[in-house]
């Protein structure tokens, strides 16, 4: 169904860095604000009414499932029997959700330009702020700040009466990030401790500038977080009077956890991890597990260890053992397909025979016809 929104003010500036880093040079130049009668007759209102849409529809995930996720649920930060008006971020965008009248938007979308480059995230390009309704739900105004990347054609268009009659060649789309206040988690409903930012890059843009809202962990850090604490809860049950030997388990459990790329610990018995996964999985069923063993990438979920996946050693080779009623296999055939599984006892023979079997040591012999290697 098409949204229709009743925009009251736009405003459009332009950023300029010059240089990276502490010495970057930062500037910026207004070009014009608009307001409803002005922007209902202008050649953007074609273009920013669908980002307008696409901004409040994006899914948004409160947990996301990465770190690395573009679109996210922020809350303002405000100190326990404070309101939001303690917050600095909410203060802004309540000044440009209560301007009434252009100079007064125009003002106050200024401030907010001038607090984004400050930012040492912040990159050049178009900062269109708005002001609008989604008439159909609620007479509250929605603010949207968005950020846009030009095309080359930007460095030639400098008069402001023609900027937006030439946004089609001067904003490039794809590339747009957005701030949406308050947060719409359904139809009809907001969130004015809430908003919702999407950045689609490497570079925190929205997260630096707003230095006042926080954000939901992701499942990974979640988890992380949780095994941290069982393991310290660990420690602490395990040596509960040997300073010494719980202080090297705690370092060691620092150096583990800063890693990117862990080795198996082989710490805990099945029982204790099974315990532990239980307790992560009964608050998020869909928690996935990866691992690689040697070259072998497996992903499933960490609900299916110990009852679909098992670990095991087999002398002192890893051995991974999954367990289904069925194989399904892609594209391409293989003659593994036409196998007729061993039981597995003689798969874990045969694993132990090759262990036994003494490796043969191949020794590069020189000809008579070629001359000795020293």
């Amino acid at each position: 169904m098409k949204m229709e929104f009743k925009v009251e003010y736009l405003s459009f500036f332009v950023v300029k860095v010059e240089g990276e880093g502490e010495h970057a040079q930062k500037s910026y130049r207004h070009f014009q604000t608009l307001d409803e009668e002005t922007y209902s007759e202008s050649n953007v209102k074609w273009f920013l009414d669908g980002e307008f849409a696409k901004t409040v529809r994006r899914k948004v995930d409160r947990t996301p499932k990465t770190d690395q996720a573009p679109t996210k649920v922020g809350r303002f930060i405000a100190e326990p029997g404070y309101g939001l008006d303690s917050n600095p971020n909410y203060n802004m965008f309540a000044k440009l959700r209560a301007a009434e009248s252009l100079d007064g938007f125009k003002a106050s979308s200024d401030e907010l330009v001038r607090a984004y480059m400050q930012a040492s995230a912040s990159r050049g390009g178009a900062i269109i702020t708005a002001r609008a309704k989604l008439t159909k739900y609620s007479d509250e105004p929605l603010l949207f700040i968005m950020k846009c990347d030009f095309e080359s054609k930007i460095a030639r268009i400098a008069d402001e009466r023609y900027l937006l009659q030439e946004v089609e060649m001067a904003i490039s789309a794809k590339s747009i990030k957005s701030i949406l206040y308050p947060f719409i988690p359904e139809e009809g409903m907001s969130s004015e401790w809430e908003l919702k930012i999407f950045q689609s890059s490497h570079a925190r843009y929205f997260e630096d500038f707003l230095k006042y809202v926080d954000y939901e962990p992701s499942v990974p850090e979640m988890m992380n977080t949780q095994v941290v604490e069982m393991v310290q809860e660990f420690i602490e049950e395990t040596y509960p009077e040997e300073e010494e030997e719980k202080q090297k388990e705690l370092e060691q459990l620092d150096v583990w956890v800063g890693k990117k790329e862990r080795e198996l610990q082989e710490k805990w018995t099945h029982e204790q991890v099974a315990a532990a996964t239980q307790a992560l999985v009964e608050a998020k069923p869909d928690l996935e597990m990866k691992f690689k063993l040697d070259g072998v990438m497996v992903k499933s979920l960490l609900a299916d260890y110990g009852e679909n996946i098992h670990f095991a050693k087999v002398g002192h080779r890893y051995v991974v053992v999954i367990e289904g009623d069925s194989f399904q296999f892609d594209k391409g055939i293989s003659p593994v397909e036409l196998l007729r599984p061993d039981q597995l006892e003689s798969v874990i023979q045969r694993i132990a025979k090759k262990q036994a079997e003494p490796k043969l040591q191949y020794t590069e012999v020189a000809s008579a016809d070629e001359d000795p290697p020293f």
